[in-house]
């Protein structure tokens, strides 16, 4: 009985440390001795302690590598994220100067903590913990080795997330005291970070279970998970090398490669799909339950009362809408972008743009003929699409660019606080994407590799196949510096994952930041399109003309402090550090051209 009220008593301590415990890992408080050196006796022990750390990743602030959604706002879901980039505008102020300066290049050193900051070393601290401690279980092992896999995944995936965002970070393997030298040390060098990371995620791709008999409902994160963290960490590393300076950029890439390529060939996913190329790509993403489907390797489960978010009523408020730059993105029917196949129809009529087009287009923005299907926003009332202006403001979008692809009106009933909207950690088809990547980087990719990854995925929506001998060449990316076939794989990663989170970072490791100094254009608002839908003259976007065509677009940032966005190369690839952090240890120095 004594036993069994110290281990409780140390897990409710466990607990108010971990999440009461500030952003700054210089912050620390002494575990209970005798509380610890009872505890990790079993199993039991083991796996309730690393539940304390799924609960620690679902923080969503300065713990990020998990794209969380919160019910305290849109601001930390992976659809947030995409703000960031090319993909997606918004002009909702609740979006704050942390998005939308960092998407114009104007944001400013913060004095402390932001989203996503540089913090969270409480997490760390929590995973060295466990490690310093699993080994006293009584128990055989293989069984031990699973916790401590799980641990180090996590760690590894902590790790990756800070370095793609600052670069060098300091290093921690260890409990560190209150007189430890550590706490003021200078960050580590990034390709020594990553190295360490490199050995966590080796050792959770090899000792964590394929199965831990959950059901994926949703369970906790196995092996073929592990495989999928290691290919996007290579991956991003590897291509980071690659483009920005760093050694054996080849040893990343191949090593993603492999990863992806064992979880495609031995694990036991695969991609969603009914046999309605029509509608089964938006189908996932929109559904409440996940538990079960083939394509998700790690998902979060929101319940009522308990855990709970605000994501799917804010699909058509704070997450703004698609830009042209990403519809016109979308290749036609016949495998050709815009530019150069003869059955592109244009944008002088709206529907237009969906016609002859990858199925995924008409899955990912609204057609308004889709309206009554999806009984978008629980109305009949508005046709679309509808800019800032019209009556019904939550109903109204600054680019007309709905955005459909998350949207479930069963969802979007749910009131505000109570919405259960699952998020998507980890699917299946980005392992297809990531792999196609790296063999490409690699220079050795297959037409055999394409048919088991790009073309899987076009497969779903009926969309033709990528032929290696057969590559378009399209001019809008000439200027790119890479092959017609990375043009293309690009393309497809950001067709594919668009408004997944994924699209900033890829841009940062392509060092392809300059796409980001292109103006968020919305949809045409010629004479013929106001007369359409404005015929009264009450939308209050401002447009500018296509100076090749003379044709007006919304000019979503026109005239706002967000306008004219610059992309400084010799510091936007990495975010400042807060200057709380540098003040209170002198050896934390600021990244280059932020001081």
């Amino acid at each position: 009985m004594k036993k069994n009220i110290l281990k409780t008593g140390f897990i409710l301590f466990a607990a108010t440390f971990f999440f009461s415990c500030n952003d700054d890992f210089l912050e620390r408080y002494p575990l209970d001795e005798v509380s610890n050196n009872t505890f990790w006796g079993s199993e039991s022990d083991l796996k309730v302690y690393n539940n304390s750390l799924y609960n620690l990743a679902k923080d969503g602030n300065s713990i990020s590598f998990w794209l969380v959604f919160n019910n305290n706002g849109y601001q930390r879901s992976a659809w947030w994220h995409d703000n960031y980039s090319d993909n997606q505008a918004t002009l909702y102020a609740s979006m704050g100067p942390n998005i939308l300066l960092k998407r114009a290049g104007k944001h400013p050193v913060p004095s402390s903590i932001e989203w996503f900051g540089y913090g969270g070393w409480n997490f760390v601290r929590a995973c060295n913990v466990g490690l310093a401690n699993y080994e006293k279980a009584n128990a055989n092992q293989k069984i031990i080795n699973k916790y401590i896999a799980e641990a180090r995944l996590f760690r590894g995936w902590f790790y990756f997330d800070k370095v793609k965002r600052y670069g060098n970070v300091p290093w921690l393997d260890h409990e560190l005291n209150i007189d430890s030298e550590e706490l003021y040390a200078a960050r580590t060098p990034r390709e020594e970070v990553m190295e360490n990371v490199l050995a966590d995620l080796d050792f959770a791709c090899e000792y964590l279970p394929d199965n831990w008999g959950d059901g994926n409902a949703p369970g906790r994160l196995n092996r073929w998970a592990a495989l999928l963290v290691k290919s996007r960490c290579c991956l991003f590393e590897g291509t980071w090398r690659k483009y920005h300076g760093g050694t054996n950029p080849d040893q990343w890439l191949q090593a993603a490669a492999d990863a992806a390529q064992e979880l495609i060939e031995k694990g036991p996913y695969s991609l969603y799909s009914t046999g309605d190329p029509l509608h089964d790509y938006k189908k996932f993403h929109a559904v409440k339950d996940l538990s079960g489907n083939s394509e998700i390797l790690y998902w979060i489960k929101y319940a009522s009362g308990i855990h709970i978010n605000n994501q799917m009523i804010m699909t058509t408020r704070e997450a703004g809408g698609a830009t042209k730059d990403l519809v016109e993105d979308f290749l036609c029917s016949d495998g050709l972008p815009i530019t150069l196949s003869p059955l592109y129809k244009g944008d002088a009529v709206y529907e237009d743009i969906f016609e002859n087009r990858d199925p995924r287009l008409r899955q990912t923005v609204l057609h308004p003929a889709d309206q009554e299907y999806y009984f978008y926003g629980k109305s009949y009332d508005y046709e679309y699409p509808r800019l800032p202006g019209m009556v019904g403001v939550y109903m109204t979008n600054p680019t007309g660019y709905h955005i459909i692809k998350y949207y479930n009106a069963d969802l979007y009933e749910d009131a505000w606080n109570v919405g259960v909207t699952p998020c998507i950690i980890l699917r299946f088809g980005e392992a297809l994407l990531n792999f196609a990547e790296a063999k490409a980087e690699l220079g050795t990719i297959t037409q055999a590799d394409l048919n088991k990854s790009i073309n899987k995925l076009r497969d779903r929506v009926g969309m033709i196949h990528m032929d290696l001998n057969n590559i378009p060449v399209d001019p809008r990316y000439s200027s790119d510096g890479v092959s017609p076939l990375i043009v293309e794989i690009r393309r497809e990663r950001r067709i594919e994952l668009c408004f997944e989170g994924f699209r900033y970072d890829d841009l940062r490791r392509w060092k392809q930041g300059k796409k980001l100094e292109t103006r968020s254009f919305g949809m045409r608002w010629d004479d013929a399109a106001k007369a359409k839908y404005d015929p009264n003259g009450k939308v209050t976007m401002k447009t500018s003309a296509n100076p090749l065509t003379g044709v007006p677009y919304i000019d979503i940032y026109k005239g706002t402090t967000w306008d004219n966005p610059v992309f400084d190369e010799s510091k936007h690839y990495l975010w400042p550090i807060q200057l709380s952090a540098i003040s209170q240890n002198k050896n934390i120095t600021q990244n280059p051209g932020w001081d």
